[in-house]
């Protein structure tokens, strides 16, 4: 009997009715294929969140806050204040925030155990006007970001989340998820955050011009290509962390819609991946369920997220470790039918 049907059988068989645990038992049959293990385990899960300042951010025509914002939220985290610091101490998961391309001189932080500065530049260009990144920068961030999930798995983790937090990035993910899965702006760019209907109308129209001017590189079918003229150094960082993750047999939980693009990016050169991939939330942006459509996953939770830095897999996470541990602990039904035969005869 080969692996799967063994772990399919292990959870048919235990003391409850066939898939009554739902999407549980779907997560303890992936992580035990992921780990090639009858007993799988989640060992030092660890949320990574990546930052990055983005060029277009800085016109205002996109976004409602200004790109400061970017910086002042790595402060924050460093400080412990976060979203993502507050449910990563409540669930006991390591977190690590990485400086993809923070607009703003972050050097103090280099000694802290949890802190990587893997800056490429102080922010990408405005990509009305030219490419976001210099082609040989998007190589840097994407060999920079598989290096950082390789050495994560070397020091004994084997699950990993991507966060990510830039002003701008919902722009960026827009772009590469019109251009990778052939979908108008209209279906494709949302609010982000704390945008109104005036503001959303404004960016809508901003990107469609964008993505008019630059047409001929969503026609190149090169993922390469899109990220490079439309996205950001942590979109490409995290994209090398995905495949640097898949290479190490990690388990990936994939949190929003930002985290979803870099993996269309992933996808797109490694489809492959989906095998290490969960799902942790559909957010409450527009587009992420088109893309959850488009890679075929479930995710675990729908309770209208839209934040970013990882916060929807930090909740998520604590599930998958619900199903690893049922699948482990769980009596069998050999067990029950032995302990109910034990009562018949005491009687």
């Amino acid at each position: 009997m080969d692996l799967r049907k063994q772990v399919q059988e292990s959870i048919d068989t235990k003391t409850k009715p066939v898939g009554s645990l739902g999407l549980l038992e779907n997560i303890a049959l992936k992580v035990a294929l992921i780990q090639q293990s009858r007993q799988p385990v989640i060992r030092e899960p660890q949320v990574v969140v990546f930052a990055g300042d983005h060029g277009i951010a800085k016109t205002g025509l996109v976004n409602p806050y200004p790109a400061s914002v970017t910086a002042a939220m790595v402060h924050n985290f460093m400080a412990g204040g976060a979203a993502i610091n507050v449910f990563c101490r409540q669930h006991q998961l390591g977190l690590t925030i990485v400086d993809a391309g923070v607009d703003a001189d972050l050097s103090k932080y280099r000694p802290y155990p949890r802190f990587i500065d893997a800056k490429i530049a102080r922010g990408t260009k405005n990509f009305q006007f030219e490419p976001a990144m210099q082609f040989e920068e998007m190589e840097r961030a994407l060999q920079a970001g598989t290096a950082i999930a390789k050495e994560i798995a070397a020091g004994g983790s084997n699950t990993i989340a991507l966060g990510e937090m830039g002003i701008g990035n919902s722009s960026s993910a827009a772009l590469l998820m019109s251009c990778i899965m052939h979908l108008p702006v209209c279906r494709t760019v949302g609010k982000g955050t704390g945008t109104n209907a005036a503001q959303l109308a404004q960016k809508r129209a901003t990107l469609q011009a964008v993505l008019t001017q630059h047409g001929t590189i969503c026609q190149l079918n090169s993922p390469l290509k899109a990220l490079q003229y439309f996205g950001g150094f942590e979109i490409a960082m995290m994209t090398g962390a995905y495949l640097g993750a898949r290479d190490s047999g990690m388990v990936i939980v994939v949190d929003g819609f930002i985290a979803t693009a870099a993996l269309l990016v992933a996808h797109a050169l490694q489809p492959s991946i989906l095998e290490n991939c969960i799902f942790a939330h559909c957010s409450g942006e527009l587009g992420h369920h088109t893309m959850l459509h488009y890679l075929n996953a479930q995710p675990l939770l729908n309770i209208g997220l839209r934040l970013g830095e990882g916060t929807g897999a930090a909740l998520a996470l604590p599930l998958l470790q619900s199903a690893i541990a049922f699948q482990r602990e769980m009596a069998g039904m050999d067990t029950l039918n032995h302990l109910i035969q034990e009562r018949l005869e005491a009687w």
